[in-house]
Protein backbone atom coordinates (compact mmCIF):
# COMPACT_ATOMS: atom_id res chain seq x y z
CA UNK A 1 0.00 0.00 0.00
CA UNK A 2 1.21 3.30 -0.96
CA UNK A 3 -0.22 6.78 -0.25
CA UNK A 4 0.73 9.74 -1.36
CA UNK A 5 -0.09 13.08 -0.21
CA UNK A 6 -0.40 16.40 -2.89
CA UNK A 7 -0.75 20.31 -1.68
CA UNK A 8 -3.03 22.41 -3.87
CA UNK A 9 -2.07 25.67 -4.29
CA UNK A 10 -3.24 29.66 -4.42
CA UNK A 11 -1.57 31.94 -7.14
CA UNK A 12 -0.98 34.94 -7.26
CA UNK A 13 0.57 36.41 -9.99
CA UNK A 14 1.50 35.62 -13.58
CA UNK A 15 -1.23 33.02 -14.06
CA UNK A 16 -1.88 33.17 -18.21
CA UNK A 17 1.78 33.27 -19.03
CA UNK A 18 2.72 29.82 -18.25
CA UNK A 19 0.78 28.68 -21.19
CA UNK A 20 3.44 27.02 -23.70
CA UNK A 21 2.22 29.38 -26.83
CA UNK A 22 2.63 31.56 -24.58
CA UNK A 23 6.54 31.44 -22.67
CA UNK A 24 7.63 29.98 -25.68
CA UNK A 25 8.20 33.38 -27.31
CA UNK A 26 7.85 35.64 -24.84
CA UNK A 27 8.94 33.60 -21.49
CA UNK A 28 6.75 33.50 -18.40
CA UNK A 29 6.62 33.60 -14.56
CA UNK A 30 4.35 33.26 -11.81
CA UNK A 31 4.54 33.55 -7.81
CA UNK A 32 2.38 30.78 -5.91
CA UNK A 33 2.71 29.12 -2.69
CA UNK A 34 1.43 25.61 -1.89
CA UNK A 35 -1.41 25.37 1.01
CA UNK A 36 -2.18 22.79 3.83
CA UNK A 37 -4.90 21.67 1.91
CA UNK A 38 -4.11 18.20 0.24
CA UNK A 39 -5.27 15.31 -2.15
CA UNK A 40 -4.75 11.85 -1.00
CA UNK A 41 -4.07 8.95 -3.28
CA UNK A 42 -3.77 5.64 -2.03
CA UNK A 43 -2.80 2.93 -4.08
CA UNK A 44 -1.63 -0.83 -4.03
CA UNK A 45 -1.59 -4.46 -6.00
CA UNK A 46 -5.37 -5.64 -6.59
CA UNK A 47 -5.21 -9.40 -5.23
CA UNK A 48 -5.94 -11.80 -8.22
CA UNK A 49 -9.26 -13.08 -6.32
CA UNK A 50 -12.00 -10.68 -7.69
CA UNK A 51 -14.22 -10.51 -10.97
CA UNK A 52 -12.60 -7.25 -11.62
CA UNK A 53 -8.95 -6.22 -12.36
CA UNK A 54 -8.37 -3.27 -10.89
CA UNK A 55 -10.77 -0.95 -8.88
CA UNK A 56 -10.70 3.03 -9.06
CA UNK A 57 -12.09 5.15 -6.56
CA UNK A 58 -13.24 8.39 -7.08
CA UNK A 59 -16.72 10.43 -7.54
CA UNK A 60 -17.21 6.92 -8.94
CA UNK A 61 -16.90 3.53 -8.17
CA UNK A 62 -15.10 1.51 -11.44
CA UNK A 63 -14.18 -1.98 -11.57
CA UNK A 64 -12.42 -2.64 -14.53
CA UNK A 65 -10.40 -5.32 -16.79
CA UNK A 66 -8.24 -3.45 -18.77
CA UNK A 67 -6.79 0.06 -18.41
CA UNK A 68 -8.55 1.52 -21.56
CA UNK A 69 -11.65 0.56 -19.93
CA UNK A 70 -10.77 3.22 -16.71
CA UNK A 71 -13.38 6.54 -17.51
CA UNK A 72 -10.64 8.60 -15.16
CA UNK A 73 -8.45 9.91 -18.04
CA UNK A 74 -5.60 10.90 -15.77
CA UNK A 75 -5.50 7.26 -13.84
CA UNK A 76 -5.83 5.20 -17.44
CA UNK A 77 -3.30 8.05 -18.96
CA UNK A 78 -0.88 7.74 -16.07
CA UNK A 79 -0.87 3.59 -15.86
CA UNK A 80 -0.14 3.66 -19.56
CA UNK A 81 2.76 5.85 -19.20
CA UNK A 82 4.60 4.25 -16.34
CA UNK A 83 3.80 1.15 -18.35
CA UNK A 84 1.81 -0.63 -15.14
CA UNK A 85 0.11 -3.37 -16.81
CA UNK A 86 -0.58 -5.15 -12.98
CA UNK A 87 -3.83 -5.29 -11.52
CA UNK A 88 -4.36 -2.09 -9.21
CA UNK A 89 -6.88 -0.76 -6.83
CA UNK A 90 -6.82 3.33 -6.28
CA UNK A 91 -8.78 5.49 -4.17
CA UNK A 92 -8.76 9.63 -3.95
CA UNK A 93 -9.74 11.82 -0.93
CA UNK A 94 -9.71 15.38 -1.23
CA UNK A 95 -9.67 18.02 1.29
CA UNK A 96 -11.33 20.43 -1.11
CA UNK A 97 -13.93 20.34 -4.16
CA UNK A 98 -12.37 19.42 -7.37
CA UNK A 99 -12.85 22.25 -9.94
CA UNK A 100 -12.62 25.08 -8.02
CA UNK A 101 -9.18 26.89 -9.14
CA UNK A 102 -6.53 25.82 -6.65
CA UNK A 103 -4.81 23.19 -8.47
CA UNK A 104 -6.96 19.96 -7.62
CA UNK A 105 -6.68 18.86 -10.96
CA UNK A 106 -3.01 18.59 -11.60
CA UNK A 107 -2.60 17.70 -7.73
CA UNK A 108 -4.00 14.77 -9.02
CA UNK A 109 -2.14 13.93 -11.52
CA UNK A 110 1.00 14.69 -9.76
CA UNK A 111 -0.48 12.08 -6.55
CA UNK A 112 -1.67 9.10 -8.86
CA UNK A 113 2.08 9.48 -10.47
CA UNK A 114 3.92 9.49 -7.30
CA UNK A 115 1.74 6.58 -5.96
CA UNK A 116 2.38 4.45 -8.83
CA UNK A 117 6.22 5.10 -8.87
CA UNK A 118 5.71 4.19 -5.18
CA UNK A 119 4.35 1.10 -5.69
CA UNK A 120 6.95 0.11 -8.23
CA UNK A 121 9.79 1.17 -5.60
CA UNK A 122 10.92 4.39 -7.60
CA UNK A 123 11.36 7.53 -5.62
CA UNK A 124 10.28 9.83 -8.14
CA UNK A 125 11.78 13.44 -8.12
CA UNK A 126 10.36 16.38 -8.27
CA UNK A 127 10.96 17.37 -11.38
CA UNK A 128 9.92 14.04 -13.28
CA UNK A 129 6.69 14.24 -11.09
CA UNK A 130 5.87 17.84 -12.64
CA UNK A 131 7.23 16.88 -16.36
CA UNK A 132 5.55 13.60 -16.63
CA UNK A 133 2.21 15.33 -15.15
CA UNK A 134 2.74 17.81 -17.80
CA UNK A 135 3.01 15.22 -20.70
CA UNK A 136 -0.65 13.73 -19.44
CA UNK A 137 -2.30 16.61 -18.92
CA UNK A 138 -1.05 18.49 -22.13
CA UNK A 139 -0.19 15.74 -24.64
CA UNK A 140 -1.72 12.85 -24.09
CA UNK A 141 -5.10 14.33 -22.71
CA UNK A 142 -4.64 17.62 -25.09
CA UNK A 143 -6.10 20.00 -22.24
CA UNK A 144 -5.65 23.51 -22.23
CA UNK A 145 -4.17 23.95 -19.29
CA UNK A 146 -0.50 25.58 -18.76
CA UNK A 147 2.57 24.79 -16.46
CA UNK A 148 2.42 26.19 -13.24
CA UNK A 149 0.31 23.48 -11.34
CA UNK A 150 1.69 20.65 -12.02
CA UNK A 151 5.14 22.06 -11.22
CA UNK A 152 3.82 23.45 -8.13
CA UNK A 153 2.04 20.43 -6.72
CA UNK A 154 5.29 18.70 -7.17
CA UNK A 155 7.99 20.74 -5.73
CA UNK A 156 5.48 22.78 -2.71
CA UNK A 157 6.47 25.88 -1.16
CA UNK A 158 6.01 29.46 -1.96
CA UNK A 159 8.10 29.96 -5.20
CA UNK A 160 8.39 31.75 -8.41
CA UNK A 161 8.39 29.61 -11.75
CA UNK A 162 9.68 31.19 -14.79
CA UNK A 163 8.51 29.15 -17.72
CA UNK A 164 10.66 29.77 -21.49
CA UNK A 165 11.28 27.64 -24.52
CA UNK A 166 10.46 24.31 -24.70
CA UNK A 167 9.13 23.23 -21.73
CA UNK A 168 11.94 24.54 -19.77
CA UNK A 169 11.04 25.81 -15.96
CA UNK A 170 12.75 26.74 -12.84
CA UNK A 171 11.66 27.40 -9.68
CA UNK A 172 13.52 29.92 -7.13
CA UNK A 173 11.73 30.14 -3.18
CA UNK A 174 11.13 33.02 -1.94
CA UNK A 175 13.33 33.92 0.64
CA UNK A 176 12.21 36.24 3.69
CA UNK A 177 11.99 36.61 7.12
CA UNK A 178 9.94 33.95 9.21
CA UNK A 179 7.94 37.41 10.48
CA UNK A 180 7.46 38.61 6.95
CA UNK A 181 5.58 35.26 5.61
CA UNK A 182 3.61 34.73 8.69
CA UNK A 183 2.53 38.84 8.11
CA UNK A 184 1.62 38.48 4.47
CA UNK A 185 -0.25 34.44 5.84
CA UNK A 186 -2.26 36.66 8.52
CA UNK A 187 -3.65 39.39 5.78
CA UNK A 188 -5.11 36.44 3.51
CA UNK A 189 -8.49 35.10 3.29
CA UNK A 190 -9.83 32.06 0.77
CA UNK A 191 -13.72 32.11 0.44
CA UNK A 192 -15.59 29.54 -1.31
CA UNK A 193 -18.06 31.01 -3.97
CA UNK A 194 -20.24 28.17 -3.99
CA UNK A 195 -19.09 27.59 -8.23
CA UNK A 196 -17.23 25.38 -9.64
CA UNK A 197 -16.01 25.30 -13.62
CA UNK A 198 -14.11 23.16 -15.93
CA UNK A 199 -10.81 25.10 -16.50
CA UNK A 200 -9.73 23.59 -19.29
CA UNK A 201 -12.58 25.22 -21.31
CA UNK A 202 -12.13 28.63 -19.41
CA UNK A 203 -8.15 28.53 -20.24
CA UNK A 204 -8.94 27.60 -23.95
CA UNK A 205 -10.50 30.80 -24.77
CA UNK A 206 -8.09 32.86 -22.57
CA UNK A 207 -5.11 30.68 -25.14
CA UNK A 208 -6.87 31.90 -28.37
CA UNK A 209 -6.88 35.29 -27.54
CA UNK A 210 -3.27 35.68 -26.05
CA UNK A 211 -1.80 36.88 -29.26
CA UNK A 212 -4.63 40.22 -29.09
CA UNK A 213 -3.73 40.38 -24.94
CA UNK A 214 0.11 40.99 -25.51
CA UNK A 215 0.37 44.03 -23.57
CA UNK A 216 -2.14 42.59 -20.75
CA UNK A 217 0.28 39.02 -20.60
CA UNK A 218 3.36 41.54 -20.41
CA UNK A 219 1.86 43.05 -17.57
CA UNK A 220 1.41 40.50 -15.69
CA UNK A 221 4.49 39.03 -16.55
CA UNK A 222 5.90 41.85 -14.63
CA UNK A 223 3.92 41.79 -11.34
CA UNK A 224 5.76 38.61 -10.56
CA UNK A 225 8.87 40.84 -10.14
CA UNK A 226 6.99 43.83 -8.71
CA UNK A 227 5.10 41.32 -6.24
CA UNK A 228 8.48 39.82 -4.58
CA UNK A 229 10.43 43.90 -4.41
CA UNK A 230 7.02 44.10 -2.16
CA UNK A 231 7.59 41.18 -0.14
CA UNK A 232 11.61 42.44 0.28
CA UNK A 233 11.03 45.78 1.19
CA UNK A 234 11.08 46.99 4.89
CA UNK A 235 7.92 48.56 4.26
CA UNK A 236 4.41 46.86 5.22
CA UNK A 237 2.37 44.98 2.98
CA UNK A 238 -0.13 47.15 1.78
CA UNK A 239 1.48 47.25 -1.85
CA UNK A 240 1.27 43.64 -2.40
CA UNK A 241 -3.04 43.47 -1.62
CA UNK A 242 -2.94 46.72 -4.27
CA UNK A 243 -1.30 44.94 -6.65
CA UNK A 244 -3.56 41.92 -6.47
CA UNK A 245 -6.26 44.38 -7.48
CA UNK A 246 -4.57 45.34 -10.15
CA UNK A 247 -3.32 41.88 -11.72
CA UNK A 248 -6.97 41.13 -11.02
CA UNK A 249 -8.58 43.91 -13.07
CA UNK A 250 -5.81 43.13 -15.30
CA UNK A 251 -6.69 39.33 -15.18
CA UNK A 252 -10.76 39.76 -16.32
CA UNK A 253 -10.25 41.89 -19.56
CA UNK A 254 -8.52 38.95 -20.88
CA UNK A 255 -12.16 37.06 -21.68
CA UNK A 256 -15.72 37.77 -20.72
CA UNK A 257 -16.03 34.02 -18.89
CA UNK A 258 -13.34 34.37 -15.82
CA UNK A 259 -15.59 36.95 -13.48
CA UNK A 260 -19.44 36.96 -13.61
CA UNK A 261 -21.88 39.55 -12.29
CA UNK A 262 -22.26 37.48 -8.78
CA UNK A 263 -18.21 37.48 -9.14
CA UNK A 264 -17.91 41.01 -9.47
CA UNK A 265 -20.31 41.88 -6.68
CA UNK A 266 -18.48 39.34 -3.98
CA UNK A 267 -15.45 41.14 -4.87
CA UNK A 268 -17.09 44.82 -4.63
CA UNK A 269 -18.42 43.58 -1.39
CA UNK A 270 -15.42 42.25 0.45
CA UNK A 271 -13.70 45.62 -0.78
CA UNK A 272 -16.66 47.27 1.23
CA UNK A 273 -15.90 44.88 3.75
CA UNK A 274 -12.26 46.31 4.38
CA UNK A 275 -10.07 44.23 2.10
CA UNK A 276 -7.74 46.14 -0.27
CA UNK A 277 -7.07 43.82 -2.97
CA UNK A 278 -7.69 39.97 -4.32
CA UNK A 279 -8.55 37.80 -6.91
CA UNK A 280 -10.44 34.53 -7.78
CA UNK A 281 -8.31 31.65 -7.88
CA UNK A 282 -7.13 29.34 -11.24
CA UNK A 283 -8.86 30.83 -14.43
CA UNK A 284 -11.94 31.85 -13.47
CA UNK A 285 -15.57 31.72 -13.67
CA UNK A 286 -15.83 29.90 -9.72
CA UNK A 287 -14.06 28.32 -7.30
CA UNK A 288 -12.28 30.46 -4.42
CA UNK A 289 -12.09 33.79 -3.95
CA UNK A 290 -8.79 34.92 -2.41
CA UNK A 291 -8.51 38.26 -0.58
CA UNK A 292 -6.06 40.68 1.20
CA UNK A 293 -7.14 42.46 4.01
CA UNK A 294 -5.52 43.85 7.69
CA UNK A 295 -5.99 41.74 10.51
CA UNK A 296 -8.31 44.41 12.32
CA UNK A 297 -10.54 44.59 9.07
CA UNK A 298 -11.15 40.69 8.33
CA UNK A 299 -13.95 40.56 10.69
CA UNK A 300 -15.78 42.90 8.29
CA UNK A 301 -14.83 41.16 5.03
CA UNK A 302 -16.37 38.13 6.48
CA UNK A 303 -19.98 39.88 7.66
CA UNK A 304 -19.87 41.61 3.99
CA UNK A 305 -19.67 38.20 2.23
CA UNK A 306 -22.57 36.95 4.47
CA UNK A 307 -22.67 33.19 4.56
CA UNK A 308 -19.81 32.31 2.40
CA UNK A 309 -17.55 29.82 4.06
CA UNK A 310 -14.42 31.09 4.51
CA UNK A 311 -11.59 28.36 4.33
CA UNK A 312 -8.70 28.58 6.83
CA UNK A 313 -4.96 27.80 5.22
CA UNK A 314 -1.11 28.21 5.47
CA UNK A 315 1.58 27.76 3.92
CA UNK A 316 3.39 24.75 3.05
CA UNK A 317 6.36 23.79 1.82
CA UNK A 318 7.17 20.07 1.08
CA UNK A 319 4.92 19.89 -1.90
CA UNK A 320 3.87 15.95 -3.16
CA UNK A 321 5.43 13.33 -1.23
CA UNK A 322 4.30 9.64 0.05
CA UNK A 323 3.31 9.21 3.49
CA UNK A 324 2.60 5.95 3.79
CA UNK A 325 5.16 3.06 2.07
CA UNK A 326 4.30 -0.83 2.84
CA UNK A 327 6.54 -2.84 0.35
CA UNK A 328 3.84 -5.95 -1.22
CA UNK A 329 5.20 -9.05 0.02
CA UNK A 330 5.01 -10.69 -3.31
CA UNK A 331 5.08 -9.46 -6.63
CA UNK A 332 1.91 -9.20 -8.69
CA UNK A 333 0.03 -12.03 -9.93
CA UNK A 334 2.37 -14.11 -6.93
CA UNK A 335 0.63 -13.72 -4.14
Amino acid sequence: MIISRTPFRVSFFGGGTDYPVWFREHGGAVLATTINKYCYISCRYLPPFFNHKSRVVWSQIELVQEREEIQHPVVREALGVLGVTEGIELHHQGDLPARTGLGSSSAFTVGVLNALHGLRGVMAGKERLAREAILIEQERLKEHVGCQDQVIAAYGGFNRVDFWGEGQFRTSPIMITWERLNALQDHLMLFFTGLSRTASDIAAEQVSVSPQKARELRVMHQMVDEAINILKSPHGLGDFGKLLDEGWQLKRSLTGRISTPYIDELYERARRGGCTGGKLIGAGGGGFLLLFAPPESQAGVAAALGGLLQVPFRFESVGSHVIFYERPDLPPGRL
